[in-house]
Protein backbone atom coordinates (compact mmCIF):
# COMPACT_ATOMS: atom_id res chain seq x y z
CA UNK A 1 0.00 0.00 0.00
CA UNK A 2 1.46 3.30 -1.27
CA UNK A 3 1.53 6.07 1.37
CA UNK A 4 -0.39 9.04 1.40
CA UNK A 5 0.43 12.78 0.58
CA UNK A 6 0.79 13.34 4.07
CA UNK A 7 2.12 10.21 5.59
CA UNK A 8 4.72 10.73 2.34
CA UNK A 9 5.35 14.83 4.31
CA UNK A 10 5.32 13.31 7.77
CA UNK A 11 7.75 10.78 6.74
CA UNK A 12 9.97 13.02 4.87
CA UNK A 13 10.18 15.48 7.91
CA UNK A 14 10.62 12.92 10.30
CA UNK A 15 13.70 11.78 8.36
CA UNK A 16 14.88 15.65 7.87
CA UNK A 17 14.56 16.12 11.37
CA UNK A 18 16.74 13.36 12.42
CA UNK A 19 19.30 14.13 9.72
CA UNK A 20 19.45 17.85 11.09
CA UNK A 21 19.52 16.23 14.80
CA UNK A 22 22.73 14.28 13.38
CA UNK A 23 24.45 17.25 12.08
CA UNK A 24 23.60 19.52 15.06
CA UNK A 25 25.72 16.54 16.92
CA UNK A 26 28.54 16.11 15.08
CA UNK A 27 28.71 19.92 15.44
CA UNK A 28 29.07 20.06 18.88
CA UNK A 29 31.11 17.13 18.96
CA UNK A 30 33.60 18.66 16.43
CA UNK A 31 33.34 21.78 18.81
CA UNK A 32 33.85 20.05 21.83
CA UNK A 33 37.29 18.35 20.54
CA UNK A 34 38.56 21.84 18.77
CA UNK A 35 38.16 23.37 22.28
CA UNK A 36 39.80 20.48 24.21
CA UNK A 37 42.36 20.98 21.66
CA UNK A 38 43.19 24.82 21.94
CA UNK A 39 43.20 23.95 25.76
CA UNK A 40 45.94 21.61 25.17
CA UNK A 41 48.17 23.42 23.17
CA UNK A 42 47.34 26.34 25.40
CA UNK A 43 48.39 24.04 28.35
CA UNK A 44 51.86 22.80 26.67
CA UNK A 45 52.94 26.11 25.54
CA UNK A 46 52.21 27.80 28.63
CA UNK A 47 54.51 25.34 30.98
CA UNK A 48 57.79 25.74 28.94
CA UNK A 49 56.94 29.63 28.65
CA UNK A 50 56.74 29.83 32.03
CA UNK A 51 59.59 27.92 32.68
CA UNK A 52 61.84 29.69 30.14
CA UNK A 53 60.85 32.90 31.59
CA UNK A 54 61.91 31.70 34.95
CA UNK A 55 64.78 30.80 33.59
CA UNK A 56 65.18 34.23 32.08
CA UNK A 57 64.44 36.04 35.22
CA UNK A 58 66.98 33.96 37.28
CA UNK A 59 70.36 34.75 36.65
CA UNK A 60 72.64 31.23 36.33
CA UNK A 61 75.10 33.15 38.39
CA UNK A 62 73.00 32.90 41.73
CA UNK A 63 72.39 29.24 41.11
CA UNK A 64 76.16 28.70 40.24
CA UNK A 65 76.64 30.83 44.28
CA UNK A 66 73.61 28.75 45.60
CA UNK A 67 75.48 25.01 44.51
CA UNK A 68 78.42 26.41 46.77
CA UNK A 69 79.49 23.94 49.23
CA UNK A 70 78.86 25.79 52.95
CA UNK A 71 77.28 25.13 56.00
CA UNK A 72 73.40 25.82 56.77
CA UNK A 73 75.31 28.23 59.79
CA UNK A 74 76.55 30.06 57.32
CA UNK A 75 73.75 31.26 54.84
CA UNK A 76 71.03 32.01 57.53
CA UNK A 77 69.64 34.28 55.07
CA UNK A 78 70.32 35.42 51.76
CA UNK A 79 69.01 38.57 49.68
CA UNK A 80 69.94 38.89 46.19
CA UNK A 81 69.94 42.01 44.02
CA UNK A 82 70.69 42.06 40.16
CA UNK A 83 71.42 45.49 38.07
CA UNK A 84 72.47 46.48 34.62
CA UNK A 85 72.31 43.94 31.00
CA UNK A 86 72.87 40.34 30.93
CA UNK A 87 74.25 41.21 27.06
CA UNK A 88 76.23 44.28 29.04
CA UNK A 89 74.05 46.86 26.96
CA UNK A 90 75.11 49.88 28.25
CA UNK A 91 76.34 48.15 31.69
CA UNK A 92 77.23 44.48 32.33
CA UNK A 93 75.53 42.75 34.86
CA UNK A 94 76.35 43.12 38.52
CA UNK A 95 75.32 40.45 40.72
CA UNK A 96 75.17 41.22 44.45
CA UNK A 97 73.94 38.56 47.32
CA UNK A 98 74.30 39.46 50.89
CA UNK A 99 74.00 36.17 53.40
CA UNK A 100 73.81 36.32 57.23
CA UNK A 101 76.33 33.87 59.18
CA UNK A 102 75.68 32.74 62.62
CA UNK A 103 79.53 32.55 63.52
CA UNK A 104 82.15 34.16 63.45
CA UNK A 105 84.24 36.28 60.57
CA UNK A 106 86.94 34.22 60.66
CA UNK A 107 85.57 30.84 60.61
CA UNK A 108 83.04 32.04 57.85
CA UNK A 109 85.17 32.99 55.60
CA UNK A 110 87.36 30.23 55.68
CA UNK A 111 84.15 28.01 54.31
CA UNK A 112 83.34 30.13 51.74
CA UNK A 113 86.70 30.50 50.18
CA UNK A 114 87.41 26.46 50.67
CA UNK A 115 83.97 26.49 48.95
CA UNK A 116 85.09 28.96 46.01
CA UNK A 117 88.02 26.99 45.63
CA UNK A 118 86.69 23.58 44.96
CA UNK A 119 83.66 25.39 42.85
CA UNK A 120 86.58 26.25 40.60
CA UNK A 121 87.31 29.85 41.38
CA UNK A 122 90.83 30.89 41.41
CA UNK A 123 92.12 33.29 44.23
CA UNK A 124 93.21 36.57 42.24
CA UNK A 125 95.96 38.77 43.51
CA UNK A 126 95.01 42.08 41.98
CA UNK A 127 95.57 45.80 43.15
CA UNK A 128 92.55 48.07 44.37
CA UNK A 129 91.28 44.10 46.17
CA UNK A 130 89.34 45.88 47.96
CA UNK A 131 89.14 49.33 46.32
CA UNK A 132 89.53 50.86 49.57
CA UNK A 133 90.66 49.40 53.11
CA UNK A 134 87.47 47.83 54.04
CA UNK A 135 87.09 46.28 57.81
CA UNK A 136 87.12 41.92 58.01
CA UNK A 137 88.09 40.09 55.09
CA UNK A 138 88.19 40.84 51.34
CA UNK A 139 89.10 38.58 49.21
CA UNK A 140 89.31 38.92 44.93
CA UNK A 141 88.26 35.26 43.06
CA UNK A 142 88.21 34.50 39.11
CA UNK A 143 86.74 31.85 37.25
CA UNK A 144 85.72 31.61 33.59
CA UNK A 145 84.53 35.26 31.96
CA UNK A 146 83.61 36.31 35.71
CA UNK A 147 85.09 37.72 38.72
CA UNK A 148 83.99 38.08 42.47
CA UNK A 149 85.04 39.57 45.48
CA UNK A 150 84.21 38.19 48.94
CA UNK A 151 83.82 40.50 52.06
CA UNK A 152 83.21 39.12 55.29
CA UNK A 153 82.97 41.06 58.38
CA UNK A 154 81.62 41.47 61.65
CA UNK A 155 77.66 42.47 61.31
CA UNK A 156 76.89 46.24 61.87
CA UNK A 157 75.19 46.35 64.94
CA UNK A 158 73.54 49.57 65.35
CA UNK A 159 70.51 50.49 64.01
CA UNK A 160 70.32 52.51 60.50
CA UNK A 161 69.63 56.33 60.72
CA UNK A 162 65.75 57.24 60.11
CA UNK A 163 64.72 60.00 58.66
CA UNK A 164 68.77 61.33 58.38
CA UNK A 165 68.63 61.27 62.20
CA UNK A 166 70.73 58.45 64.41
CA UNK A 167 68.02 56.11 65.30
CA UNK A 168 67.13 56.38 69.72
CA UNK A 169 67.69 52.78 71.11
CA UNK A 170 67.48 52.28 74.87
CA UNK A 171 70.46 51.00 76.52
CA UNK A 172 69.84 47.47 76.79
CA UNK A 173 72.01 45.25 79.10
CA UNK A 174 75.07 44.54 77.97
CA UNK A 175 75.05 40.78 78.05
CA UNK A 176 72.46 40.78 75.73
CA UNK A 177 73.48 42.70 73.64
CA UNK A 178 76.89 41.15 73.33
CA UNK A 179 74.42 37.92 72.61
CA UNK A 180 72.24 39.44 69.88
CA UNK A 181 74.81 41.24 68.28
CA UNK A 182 77.41 38.06 66.58
CA UNK A 183 77.62 36.19 63.50
CA UNK A 184 79.11 37.88 60.87
CA UNK A 185 77.58 39.48 57.54
CA UNK A 186 79.50 38.00 54.26
CA UNK A 187 78.76 40.08 51.01
CA UNK A 188 79.71 38.62 47.07
CA UNK A 189 79.98 40.87 44.06
CA UNK A 190 79.94 38.68 40.83
CA UNK A 191 80.81 40.79 37.31
CA UNK A 192 81.63 40.13 33.92
CA UNK A 193 85.77 40.35 33.60
CA UNK A 194 84.72 42.61 30.96
CA UNK A 195 83.48 45.22 32.61
CA UNK A 196 86.32 45.10 35.83
CA UNK A 197 88.66 47.50 35.03
CA UNK A 198 90.55 45.96 37.04
CA UNK A 199 91.42 43.08 34.08
CA UNK A 200 92.33 46.13 32.07
CA UNK A 201 96.15 46.78 32.28
CA UNK A 202 96.94 50.33 33.98
CA UNK A 203 99.14 52.95 32.47
CA UNK A 204 102.73 52.68 33.53
CA UNK A 205 104.69 55.83 35.22
CA UNK A 206 107.88 54.51 33.89
CA UNK A 207 109.91 57.30 32.98
CA UNK A 208 112.04 55.36 30.19
CA UNK A 209 108.33 54.57 28.68
CA UNK A 210 106.61 58.22 29.07
CA UNK A 211 109.39 60.11 28.34
CA UNK A 212 110.66 63.68 29.68
CA UNK A 213 108.36 65.54 31.93
CA UNK A 214 106.42 67.99 29.06
CA UNK A 215 105.97 70.71 31.88
CA UNK A 216 109.57 70.95 34.14
CA UNK A 217 109.60 72.64 37.30
CA UNK A 218 110.85 76.17 37.23
CA UNK A 219 113.18 77.69 39.00
CA UNK A 220 111.52 81.02 41.32
CA UNK A 221 112.73 83.17 38.50
CA UNK A 222 112.01 81.69 35.54
CA UNK A 223 113.59 83.98 33.47
CA UNK A 224 116.51 83.69 35.37
CA UNK A 225 119.95 86.32 34.99
CA UNK A 226 119.50 88.54 32.01
CA UNK A 227 122.60 88.43 29.38
CA UNK A 228 123.95 92.22 29.41
CA UNK A 229 123.78 93.63 26.03
CA UNK A 230 127.57 94.30 24.42
CA UNK A 231 127.57 98.41 24.25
Amino acid sequence: MQPTGDDATATGGLSGARSELRRQMRERRRLRMGVLALVSVLLLGAVPLFFGMRTLSRDPVFDTLDQLDVPSWAATETVDDVSGSRWCLLDCRLRERTVESERSPEETAQVYEAALAEDGWQRWQVARCPEQEEKGSYTCWRRDELTLDLWVRPPTCVPPPVDGEPAVVPSPDPSTAAQECTGSLVSVKVRNAIDDDRTRPQPSTDPSLTGEDPFPTLSEDPLGELTPSPS
